[in-house]
């Protein structure tokens, strides 16, 4: 792994984290009002996060498309998103990708409403390959077998996606938490910001919904440059190696996993996630 990584308790963040992980963990305190977005990296994040900045605005799309979507709702874990949630006005709405040991413990006691997006990690896996290439602060690789290995042994940025997945599952159920997934999102996007909007406690007309729908689809989030990452600085995205929003599709990985890999992945996948309940993920 790369020695510019911040390492805390077994796993790699980047060196823009947080500078003590452990007090925002021990004493951030969330509150009741704030809204959060979860999830392993590459699963959806920014598109939640357009969606329930529309939602907040009733689908009036004039705020996505003049302030930028890591503004409206930060980073939680990186210094300068802690920084900007400390002045949100409430309620406040932020992101994180902390696994569930990492993140605040005052959000295990609080009426705080968190979405975790998760994704099938075959896409993940393809998605993160071309995303770490062209962000500036992860390493990365030219060869795809070889960040293949890299995600398999959790060697990634977060560390291991099922170790991820499998910590936040322990809050299913819970009337503060909502699990979706980015296929969900895929399938039937009107029925999934109707869910959304209804866990958020934000009645939406048919208009607004129709709004939301609308601004959020990956064309209209390709062309905003609030919402590309166009205008990320160039010592965190590499622009010229490629673009943050590339396809916005599932079922990628057939195109980049070999017969071997596939069979390699189903069987490190079995392992890790044996004991869940059928059914569960829409890609098994």
């Amino acid at each position: 792994m790369a020695k510019e990584y911040l390492w805390f308790e077994g796993l790699p963040f980047l060196t823009a984290t947080v500078r003590d992980l452990r007090s925002l963990r021990d004493e951030f305190v969330v509150k009741d009002e704030d809204v959060i977005i979860l999830s392993y990296p590459k699963s959806g994040t920014n598109w939640m996060l357009e969606i329930v900045s529309l939602i907040h605005t009733k689908g009036d799309p004039s705020w996505v498309k003049t302030v930028l979507n890591w503004e409206r709702s930060p980073w939680i874990e990186i210094q300068e998103g802690f920084d900007l949630i400390k002045n949100q006005k409430d309620p406040r709405s932020y992101n994180s990708h902390l696994p569930i040991q990492l993140f605040p413990k005052s959000f295990f006691q609080s009426k705080a409403k968190a979405i975790y997006v998760m994704r099938n990690p075959r896409d993940v896996i393809v998605s993160g390959y071309h995303f770490f290439k062209v962000m500036v602060l992860a390493k990365s690789t030219d060869s795809f077998e070889e960040y293949f290995e890299w995600f398999l042994q959790g060697n990634v940025l977060y560390g291991s996606w099922f170790d991820h997945v499998r910590g936040w599952l322990q809050m299913k159920g819970k009337e503060n938490f909502l699990l979706i997934s980015y296929e969900e999102l895929q399938q039937d996007l009107r029925a999934s910001v109707e869910r959304i909007s209804q866990f958020l406690g934000m009645k939406l007309s048919p208009e607004e919904l129709n709004s939301v729908v609308k601004n959020v689809s990956f064309q209209a989030m390709k062309e905003n440059k609030m919402s590309n990452y166009s205008q990320a600085p160039d010592n965190f995205i590499d622009h010229s190696r490629g673009e943050f929003l590339r396809k916005g599709i599932t079922g990628d990985w057939k195109n980049h996993f070999t017969v071997a890999q596939s069979e390699a992945f189903d069987k490190v996948y079995q392992e890790k996630m044996a004991g869940l309940p059928q059914g569960l993920f829409p890609w098994d």
